[in-house]
């Protein structure tokens, strides 16, 4: 099994998607003194006996309630507890898996004040394959991810559910069987753990991962929907491109240029094609996927930092002793790089159901009606088309910018707030909607190419028309539609087709790496 060793502040979105995918996580023992002094700092600014907020105060609109010392321990099992309040389904496991791997990074900074046994309890949940049952829904991205955040740590000190290796159950049954006792909170580490981004951040990276692996399946297809047509390749001369500049928009020209090259398809219609221009979905393909390509590395670069950082509040200064409250459980951030996602996310599923529009349309393909040899007897792909239509329209309502609403909470102490949470959270449905219509498309197209035959597509094309051959035969008359797309989703949502494509032909993607 893969191990990914966390170093709080440095870890790679590569390791974050390794994670995600299901590798252990083992946290570098370097961080522990930091964390320790952390701890050390609380002591002693409890000792002063001044007041300081999640330390020996109430909490939001209650800050200004002092606690007593014997009730502290108190003070931290009941914020958990009263903010456990989220509804819903319950996050996927490998998001929630995520999720605690990010507050372990979060914590070992040694920013917020916990202990390092806190620590290694997150740990060892972690290597023990125990992983809390969230509730999606519940929170609005500030004063952190609140709720769900908080049915984390109530897993920790034993209430609620768990998943663990062999199925759900009592969170204190599951710690037990794993040989873990119940957390007992310190003072501050109830709202050290349930204050913070990470189940907005989480789930912004998930959307992230399935991004880049859409957009470069989306290439393929676009690139055989090219063929399929008897497009040109002009469009992609980088003659073209770089005089616009944009990084993006030359690189996936390079990719439809270089995916293209060798297909005898494209050779046959060189010479006296009576066609000036092809329609946008074909001609502009790398102005707009060139254009999501950037808009995701900007997401990226955005996720990267956040995952890196430390969104806790307070925040313990151990070299000066200072607890300092702020707002870096404010998600603006995750929810701007979240609403990146979805409009990227939104136009690459756009921009594939029109090409199979076009695909389907013989006036615009040349092809036969509905990419059927005996149309009007057959429908051939008339209702995918339809279906891929459906898609994105539900993506396109989802596109709205979540970062743009507010709802003031905690009695107008906590009065605007990022929306983060369910900004992110909406991804993994849009990603899903937009591989169906990547999949569509790489039905219609490889079926579009099926005509040129004994005419071929370039080799690498090749490779992913016979991949998609291997699960798919060649549509002659109508059949039972839903088992060939759900059998090519799979092989987009596996990878397994840009894995029949040469290492270094699509354009390298920074959030993968």
């Amino acid at each position: 099994m893969t191990v990914v060793t966390l170093r709080p502040g440095e870890t790679t979105l590569a390791c974050w998607r390794a994670i995600h995918a299901g590798a252990a996580v083992r946290l570098d023992p370097a961080c522990l003194p930091a964390v320790e002094a952390s701890a050390a700092a609380v002591r002693a600014i409890l000792s002063k006996g001044e007041p300081v907020y999640g330390i020996n105060t109430g909490f939001g609109k209650l800050a200004s309630v002092r606690i007593g010392d014997a009730d502290l321990e108190t003070l931290q099992r009941n914020i958990v507890l009263s903010h456990a309040a989220g509804t819903g389904e319950a996050m996927p496991r490998p998001v929630a898996r995520l999720m605690m791997a990010l507050k372990l990074a979060s914590l070992a900074q040694g920013a917020s004040g916990i202990r390092a046994a806190t620590l290694r309890h997150l740990e060892k949940m972690l290597a023990a394959d125990l992983v809390p049952v969230v509730p999606a829904q519940g929170s609005v991205g500030a004063s952190g991810d609140l709720a769900p955040l908080a049915h984390m740590t109530a897993a920790m000190i034993g209430y609620g559910e768990i998943e663990g290796p062999n199925g759900r159950g009592a969170a204190r049954d599951l710690l037990a069987a794993a040989g873990l006792a119940p957390l007992v909170l310190g003072p501050k580490e109830g709202l050290a753990l349930l204050n913070g981004t990470q189940f907005s951040t989480a789930y912004a990276l998930a959307g992230l991962f399935a991004a880049e692996d859409l957009l470069q399946n989306a290439l393929l297809a676009g690139a055989l929907s090219t063929d399929a047509a008897r497009g040109s390749d002009t469009p992609f001369d980088p003659r073209i491109h770089a005089v616009r500049r944009h990084r993006g928009q030359i690189e996936v020209a390079e990719t439809l240029r270089r995916l293209m090259d060798g297909s005898t398809i494209r050779a046959s219609h060189r010479i006296d094609d009576e066609r000036v221009q092809d329609p946008y979905c074909l001609r502009c393909q790398p102005q707009v996927m060139g254009a999501a390509l950037d808009l995701l590395r900007q997401a990226a670069t955005t996720l990267a930092i956040e995952a890196n950082g430390v969104s806790d509040n307070p925040l313990i200064f151990a070299d000066t002793g200072e607890a300092l409250s702020g707002g870096n459980f404010h998600a603006e951030p995750v929810a701007f790089a979240a609403d990146m996602i979805a409009m990227a996310i939104c136009e690459i599923g756009s921009i594939a159901e029109r090409r199979i529009a076009m695909l389907v349309d013989p006036a615009l393909s040349g092809l036969p009606a509905f990419l059927t040899p005996k149309p009007g007897l057959n429908s051939g792909f008339m209702i995918p088309q339809v279906t891929a239509a459906a898609l994105v329209s539900e993506n396109k309502q989802m596109a709205f910018p979540a970062s743009v609403d507010s709802i003031p909470t905690s009695a107008n102490q906590e009065d605007h707030v990022s929306m983060a949470a369910h900004g992110a959270r909406r991804l993994q449905r849009m990603a899903a909607n937009a591989r169906a219509v990547v999949g569509i498309e790489m039905l219609a197209a490889a079926q579009g190419c099926d005509f040129h035959t004994p005419l071929a597509s370039s080799p690498p094309l090749e490779k992913v028309r016979n991949a998609i051959r291997a699960r798919v035969p060649h549509l002659t008359d109508d059949r039972h539609f839903h088992p060939d797309m759900e059998a090519v989703i799979a092989l987009i949502e596996n990878r397994s087709l840009l894995a029949a494509i040469p290492a270094g032909l699509l354009p390298k993607m920074e959030c993968g790496t």
